[in-house]
């Protein structure tokens, strides 16, 4: 149930970033500052005259509808399943003691992460990695005479915070330079080369040759490659085959009873109904939320990132389509107030989305104090304050038909995709005990928020940007960058995508040093990376009907049919 199940269901092998960045992204980003506050202080009710001339992005309604999800229902509850999974568990901790070759172990440990079961191991894990990792001095080769170990090797150990060198690749390249030609024959090497050099970091130029070695090969190849389906395989293990599909099952049990829930919630504040602009898509916002944090146990995390990504989806609708310049000022102006008496000067329609937020937002803080003693609502309406504020930024350009440099776009549009807002709050929603020093350091935005932030901006805007150009948007980095270069769209995309590439490896060098929980770091990290999901095929978030349709249907819709025998144990 986690990103590499999802990223399978679409065959995620998203396209090589080939394309060195000709300026380094902290460039484009100077400082944590966000947006400057605008003088919103507008004191009298709005009027809203009937002639006013509204856009329209023509949104379809939402296909997934409230009777359908409140009619999921599951067979994978009670007892007896959890018995079999207590069972099976135990039947693979016994493997991490009997595999004693280093090899079949990362093997192992592979195998499960790819299964989407490896959190249940995660004290096996890593006590193997340590054990792997101290054995070999740092990183050195479990075999310096095959690729695919190596790259193994380093591919898990730098996943888990393992500060592996890059030299371990060394004995595979020619005296002259340059990865040995026997190599190309080693197709799952090559694919693991692959894979390991997306955990490269900044000034690491053997890892960007090997990605670059591996990407050739691979695309010389006559049939594309893929990851076969794990039951397919000939060294299947059905222990480990029969826990993934049953914990498949379980867990997406639990996600349909928590997605229930989010629908009634989301009808009570009648966002969908009343806002009939706004994009309804309250399954795209909770299947955001299972790429993101999937296990069973972050239930209340799920949820409350449902809410925000729901009201972020309805709020963005408001500045980017719906509202006139004047109301989205005053609409700012109540939220960095946080007042409900500001919302006496708003026009209903969005009176009845800043009481929305304000009641959800309240009550996550209220939960927080109940639960830890810790008042966090400063940070979180911060957060929401410098998120209009960087929509208003936006439209201001729009209603001036303003193009702003790729400079000025980005720093203004790592904060207005919203990132920060769902970060702040997840770090609340998974950290226990919130500290002086993470709140001081949180408030400012830290990198691996940042990082996560850009990825997701810009992979939004390889997805969206043409459509939103279409019915009537800002420019978006693509079109700031054309117009500043004078590059062609094709050059400018290749460019924007090096520039996902060169942040995953800031991001990849800021998981290691991080002082963050190794929770909140992977709910960062798979914030960017299901951005690049979502966004792979166009606008997966607003367009529902197509790749994203099949990912819910598979993910939260239906479960894997188990094999006969495994019916039977119950």
């Amino acid at each position: 149930m986690d990103l590499f199940r999802l990223a399978s269901l679409g065959n995620a092998n998203f396209t090589p970033l080939l394309l060195p960045s000709k300026t380094p992204i902290s460039s484009f980003v100077k400082s944590r500052k966000v947006p400057p506050t605008f003088l919103c202080m507008a004191t009298t009710q709005i009027s809203t005259p009937s002639n006013i001339v509204r856009r329209s992005a023509n949104y379809q309604p939402t296909i997934w509808h409230y009777d359908c999800i409140q009619s999921l229902t599951s067979l994978y509850v009670g007892e007896s399943f959890t018995g079999r999974i207590y069972k099976l568990k135990g039947e693979v901790k016994m493997m991490f003691h009997k595999v004693v070759n280093p090899l079949e172990r990362l093997e192992l440990i592979d195998i499960l992460q790819r299964l989407g079961i490896s959190y249940h191991f995660d004290n096996e894990i890593q006590r193997t990695l340590e054990g792997i990792y101290n054995t070999n001095h740092g990183g050195e080769m479990c075999n310096n005479e095959n690729i695919y170990a190596t790259a193994l090797e380093l591919r898990l150990l730098r996943q888990h915070g393992y500060n592996v060198p890059q030299e371990i690749f060394n004995s595979f390249k020619n005296k002259i330079g340059g990865f040995k030609a026997c190599l190309c024959d080693d197709i799952e090497g090559m694919l693991c080369l692959y894979e390991a050099s997306f955990h490269s970091v900044e000034g690491e130029s053997i890892l960007e040759e090997a990605r670059d070695f591996a990407t050739k090969q691979l695309s010389e190849l006559e049939a594309r490659w893929f990851i076969d389906v794990y039951r397919s395989r000939e060294d299947m293990n059905p222990i480990l085959l029969d826990l993934a599909e049953l914990d498949f099952n379980m867990v997406q049990a639990t996600h349909q009873e928590d997605l229930k829930e989010m629908s009634r919630w989301w009808k009570s504040t009648c966002l969908g109904g009343k806002l009939s602009f706004a994009r309804d898509r309250l399954m795209e916002n909770f299947l955001w939320t299972v790429g993101v944090i999937f296990q069973t146990r972050f239930g209340y995390c799920r949820k409350m990132l449902t809410k925000i990504n729901a009201l972020i989806t309805t709020i963005d609708d408001v500045y980017d389509v719906y509202g006139t310049l004047e109301e989205l000022e005053l609409f700012t102006d109540a939220v960095e107030r946080w007042d409900t008496n500001a919302m006496d000067q708003l026009p209903d329609y969005m009176k009845i989305c800043f009481f929305a937020l304000h009641n959800s937002i309240n009550e996550m803080a209220f939960d927080a104090l109940k639960e830890q003693g810790v008042h966090i609502i400063q940070y979180l309406k911060k957060a929401w304050a410098d998120l209009c504020r960087s929509y208003l930024l936006e439209a201001k350009w729009y209603y001036n038909r303003y193009t702003p440099s790729f400079q000025e776009y980005i720093e203004n549009a790592w904060v207005s995709i919203s990132a920060p807002v769902v970060l702040v709050h997840a770090y609340f929603l998974v950290t226990n005990p919130v500290t002086k020093e993470a709140l001081d350091c949180l408030e400012q935005y830290p990198d691996i928020i940042r990082w996560s932030s850009i990825i997701l901006r810009l992979a939004d805007d390889l997805g969206t940007s043409k459509d939103e150009l279409e019915r009537g948007d800002v420019p978006k980095s693509i079109q700031c960058y054309m117009n500043e270069t004078g590059a062609s769209e094709k050059y400018a995309r290749e460019y924007i995508k090096s520039m996902i590439s060169e942040t995953w490896k800031k991001m990849n060098k800021g998981v290691v040093s991080s002082p963050f929980s190794q929770t909140f770091i992977e709910i960062a990290t798979n914030l960017a990376r299901m951005a690049q999901c979502m966004y792979q095929h166009g606008d997966g978030h607003g367009v529902e009907d197509r790749e994203t349709k099949d990912r819910v249907l598979s993910l939260l819709i239906h479960p894997i049919p188990l094999r006969k025998d495994q019916h039977e144990d119950h």
